[in-house]
């Protein structure tokens, strides 16, 4: 009566017991980790004072930060590669490809467990993978051997019939299940795909899936391991790695969605959040500034392949900027050897490196009131660049049509041949550079690289203001904010906290210093998106104490607890509206906070007292307690 993803969550289970909403620890075979989350996470894995990761497999991927207009970046990728090599990790350089598609390429393998510093590490779904993201820090203690702690999460089983029609595509898939579940319908839970419709999909179409299963706000997504597994890693030369994987017939689900593909139509997320579905129809025509084709999200073979016969002998329209990146190594080698390379330039397009680019804001912020369409995962307000921009979250085959055509459209109205996975693909790791483990080598620390903030243990009694007031559904971007300006200081906890809320205050960062920090009080959905961890470190360091808010994203409030914040619910969502900046609050007895006990809130400037729940287990206290996991860790060894 299992589930595949409880079959290999009990299969890797240390610590707890498996049932539903309690903590769990489970031990992880991988990690990757990503340079902007990475220099982190690699100060906290050398704090521990281990000699080498514990996991089965560890690699560090460049793929955000590769724009290197100072040093800083440049000198994070040198730090990446020498504290890599001396601890036992893989380093993929600069040019290999995005750390998802790498990965689900080179390295993911069925019923192996994932942890990556990157809140798209789902990806690796596609091949039946338990891959899951988390803060830097969760990923630093997997290295070294540690539990990863989760609850046992509800189980969605999205029950797939009929096939595709031609330009319909897997993103479309995705779309239609956020518009059904919504930003926030995931959390606390694992979609598992299941039905006649599987054996139809791809490995990079079912990766699309899982990718974008992080919008959900889902622990994670999984397909089983089946014969279309078996062929995508045997042309990856890796069939050493199958196992075949699948639920039980009689398996048990939380809850069931059925989708027939034969009637899904082509789908766009309309600005700002991935769950505004709608049918393209109901958009056709809506003038295009900007299109973006990449990403972890879609930029396999079978992507830039299909955009390519699309833009074959077709000029993108003269209002159109179009820019195009490949998501690996192997997928830009494989386009420029069967043609769809030069198709894709012929048109007009402008070829980017192989990385996340213009998805985390590096580059290419569209015009001023833009509307892009881009094949990511995330239109969030601002994350563009711009923020008078409007983005659209659509597949790769509407966008290479609505570059052609200036508006938005529909691609069944497009005559281009469909397209088949290679016989093989194209195998070449000479970017991948295998660690000696050699201590004696110099770990390179350029000036940029700073200590590691340590927050204190936590006071009995909390007496501050609140330092901001947010509505719902703030994502990591509103709080820590990606772009070229910014992520370069991600190893700089110090210069990184001037931005933080920068487009919702501008002065946040001024009030904390003055009034040396406090509290948050935000609405449902609090932290979602991003994995990074400066959105939880970068406040601790401003002196944010405790976060109260109607709900939080999962990775999110993980990551608060890992650095010594409170994260608090309202017991009464109603009490949010009684709250404003400024208002001086007192949280007191801490030291007794036991589980399963609300605590009470004191709003000393209005005169009210609210009841809050923390829903801390003991191992969540104990962090709390010590201030964070480093503090907790530091205490216990």
């Amino acid at each position: 009566m299992a589930t595949l993803c409880e079959k290999i969550l009990r299969d890797h289970l240390v610590e707890g017991t498996y049932e539903k909403g309690k903590q769990i620890g489970i031990r992880i075979d991988q990690t990757l980790t990503q340079d902007a989350t990475g220099t982190m996470a690699y100060l906290q894995l050398e704090a521990m004072g281990i000699d080498k990761v514990k996991t089965d497999l560890s690699i560090s991927y460049v793929d955000h930060n590769t724009l290197q207009s100072g040093f800083e970046n440049a000198d994070d990728h040198k730090y990446l590669q020498t504290v890599a090599n001396a601890y036992g990790v893989y380093f993929s350089k600069p040019g290999n490809g995005i750390c998802h598609q790498v990965h689900l390429e080179r390295f993911a393998a069925p019923g192996k467990t994932l942890l990556g510093s990157d809140s798209h590490t789902p990806t690796a779904g596609g091949v039946g993978s338990i891959a899951m993201g988390a803060g830097g820090l969760d990923v630093a203690c997997a290295m070294a051997g540690r539990p990863f702690f989760l609850s046992a999460p509800e189980v969605v089983n999205v029950k797939l019939s009929g096939k595709l029609t031609k330009g319909v595509s897997s993103k479309d898939i995705i779309l239609k299940v956020l518009q059904l579940l919504s930003v926030k319908g995931g959390v606390g839970k694992i979609i598992e795909y299941s039905g006649d419709g599987v054996k139809s999909l791809t490995i990079p179409q079912r990766a699309t899936i899982c990718n974008m299963g992080a919008e959900l706000g889902a622990t994670t997504s999984i397909f089983p391991s089946d014969e279309i597994t078996y062929e995508f890693l045997k042309k990856q030369h890796r069939e050493d790695v199958y196992v075949e994987l699948k639920a039980d017939d009689d398996a048990v689900y939380d809850s069931t969605i059925e989708i027939d593909l034969s009637t899904l139509e082509p789908m766009i997320a309309m600005p700002h959040s991935p769950d505004n579905v709608q049918p393209i129809s109901e958009v056709e025509g809506m003038k295009v500034d900007q299109v973006a084709i990449g990403s972890c999200t879609n930029s396999s073979f079978l992507d830039l392949t299909t955009v390519g016969n699309i833009l074959k002998g077709k000029t993108i329209h003269p209002d159109v900027s179009l820019v195009v990146s490949p998501g690996s190594k192997q997928v830009l080698q494989m386009i420029t050897k069967d043609g769809s390379l030069s198709n894709i330039i012929a048109s007009g397009a402008r070829i980017l490196e192989s990385t996340c680019g213009p998805c985390i804001g590096m580059g290419q912020s569209p015009i001023t009131n833009a509307m892009s369409l881009r094949t990511f995962n995330r239109n969030f307000y601002g994350r563009s660049g711009t923020l008078s921009a409007k983005v659209g979250l659509v597949s790769p085959e509407v966008a290479a049509a609505s570059a052609i055509t200036g508006v938005i459209s529909d691609p069944r109205k497009f005559d281009f041949d469909v397209v088949e996975e290679p016989a093989e693909f194209l195998i070449d790791d000479s970017m991948i550079i295998a660690p000696d483990c050699d201590k004696s080598k110099e770990i390179v620390r350029g000036p940029n690289i700073k200590p590691l903030p340590i927050n204190d243990p936590l006071d009995n009694n909390i007496h501050k203001r609140v330092m901001i007031k947010v509505e719902d559904n703030i994502t990591t971007d509103h709080i820590a904010p990606a772009g070229a300006k910014v992520l370069p200081y991600r190893s700089n906890i110090e210069k990184i906290s001037e931005f933080i809320f920068m487009n919702n205050k501008a002065d946040f960062h001024d009030v904390c210093k003055e009034y040396g920090g406090g509290f948050i009080i935000a609405g449902h959905n609090y932290g979602q998106g991003s994995s990074r961890e400066h959105a939880a470190l970068a406040p601790m360091y401003l002196g944010i104490k405790a976060v109260v808010a109607k709900s939080f994203a999962r990775i999110h409030r993980a990551n608060l607890i890992n650095f010594g914040i409170l994260p608090l619910t309202f017991t009464n969502e109603s009490d949010y509206d009684t709250i404003d900046e400024m208002d001086e609050l007192h949280l007191n007895d801490l030291h007794n906070i036991e589980v399963g006990k609300p605590l009470t809130l004191v709003n000393v400037t209005k005169g009210k007292e609210y009841v809050v729940d923390h829903n801390l287990s003991d191992l969540d206290i104990e962090l709390i307690k010590a201030g964070g996991t480093l503090n907790h860790i530091k205490n216990n060894q």
